[in-house]
């Protein structure tokens, strides 16, 4: 089997206006899709974070990837590391999301070639991947302070009639009463049993409150995760940790770096986690030297693919470190690829991030993916088990040329509403 042909589509999909530390999501999330087609006719799909240079990057690998074996995965990483040279920053740094190029890349192209191999030989791709582990995946609700409105053409307007879930994903919420209520109806409508909080987006005081709020609501009976996104300083994210002791099931990223979340680690009693300052098998070192977290949040699309995340979670039952799944505005090409990597994945038992009830537009088809009881069942189906709805996808991709946008940029839209917001790493 070989690869013929290669087809990379930007699609913009539409996204709410949710705050988080770098400002304000656009009204599109921008993700990019990735066929590859074999000599036998047959699809492999992967889909990824969007940005005109990541898109641009991958359409140049073609030179690459055209007339190689799917199974031939090392040699088709060493291509491309010998083609576009390493990633110029092994680390995060202060970007306040991933930037890197070839981690990105690689990922896009191995989910793609699993998928193949996968629809190729009739297995899933969770079987590629050493077998399952568990059969139904948990997801956790993630929840935004967000201003009125739904995101997409829409904008910033909203739907008086709407009622559920579609009201309560255009609602205003930037208080703890917001919050409680925006957990309500998502916990409600898709059942899930535990909360992140996206926090880094306003006073620390608004959003330790919002926390307290939803135990007050939920009561111990649902976890809760608070993630302020690395811009609180040390003695701020000790302070308002202190108060939340007892209450959270972990503290994801409350300040910047190994070294000031191992002094966090060390002053209170709550697990931390991390997606920023342990971001690569380079940063895996200096975790251990420095014991600045319980738990590593993985994400396939930034460390190098499913097989690498396998090695990730490898490490961490080795050091003795839990093991979760970060996620960002995603549809259901890249939910799927999180299902099969969770369920192959012994030690992967916190409940995975997912962005995946705020976006409305699918490309799959038979529309979105279905949680029940706050979980999806690994597909059977081969490959990822989910196929290109190429109506959706032409649909998607004429908001991406219509829409302007070619990269996230938070603060461009974080500035329509507060003039002059700038995004700062350490905020408070």
């Amino acid at each position: 089997m070989r690869i013929v042909e290669m087809i990379v589509t930007p699609i913009a999909v539409g996204d709410p206006p949710l705050r988080n530390a770098a400002g304000l999501h656009a009204p599109f999330a921008l993700r990019t899709i990735v066929e590859l087609i074999s000599d036998d006719g047959i699809s492999g799909l992967s889909e990824i974070p969007g940005s005109e240079a990541t898109t641009q990057a991958l359409r140049d690998s073609a030179e690459v990837v055209i007339g190689r074996d799917p199974y031939a995965l090392t040699g088709l990483e060493q291509a491309l590391r010998q083609r576009f040279g390493a990633d110029a920053q092994d680390r995060r740094g202060l970007q306040p999301w991933d930037q890197r190029r070839l981690v990105h890349m690689f990922s896009a192209l191995e989910v793609a070639c699993l998928d193949l191999i996968g629809k190729t030989t009739g297995r899933p791709v969770v079987d590629l991947l050493g077998g399952r582990a568990r059969d139904r995946v948990d997801f956790s609700a993630y929840l935004f302070f967000k201003h009125e409105g739904a995101g997409g053409p829409l904008g910033f307007g909203t739907d008086p009639a709407a009622t559920g879930w579609t009201a309560a994903r255009q609602a205003e919420a930037l208080d703890p009463a917001g919050i409680v209520a925006q957990a309500q109806v998502m916990c409600a409508t898709f059942g899930f049993r535990s909360i992140k909080l996206k926090g880094g987006a306003l006073d620390p005081e608004i959003e330790v409150e919002s926390i307290l709020a939803l135990r007050q609501a939920f009561g111990d009976r649902m976890p809760l995760r608070l993630d302020p996104n690395a811009v609180w300083s040390v003695d701020t994210a000790i302070r308002w940790g202190k108060k939340l002791e007892g209450v959270l099931e972990y503290y994801e990223d409350p300040t910047r770096g190994q070294q000031d979340m191992s002094r966090v680690r060390q002053a209170i009693d709550i697990p931390l986690a991390t997606n920023m300052c342990t971001t690569s098998f380079a940063d895996l070192p200096g975790s251990v030297r420095f014991g600045s977290e319980d738990i590593i949040l993985s994400d396939h699309h930034y460390w190098g693919g499913l097989r690498a995340s396998i090695e990730l979670g490898r490490f961490c039952r080795s050091f003795g470190l839990g093991l979760s799944m970060h996620s960002n505005s995603h549809v259901g090409i890249s939910l799927a690829a999180m299902t099969h990597l969770a369920a192959a994945v012994p030690n992967l038992t916190y409940a995975v991030d997912t962005h995946y009830p705020w976006q409305l537009d699918e490309v799959i088809k038979g529309g979105a993916l279905q949680f029940k009881d706050g979980a999806l069942t690994v597909p059977d189906g081969p490959g990822l088990g989910v196929e290109l709805d190429h109506e959706a996808l032409q649909r998607l991709h004429q908001n991406y040329l219509d829409c302007g946008l070619s990269d996230r940029n938070d603060e461009i839209e974080m500035q329509k509403v507060e003039p002059g917001w700038t995004f700062q790493s350490t905020r408070w």
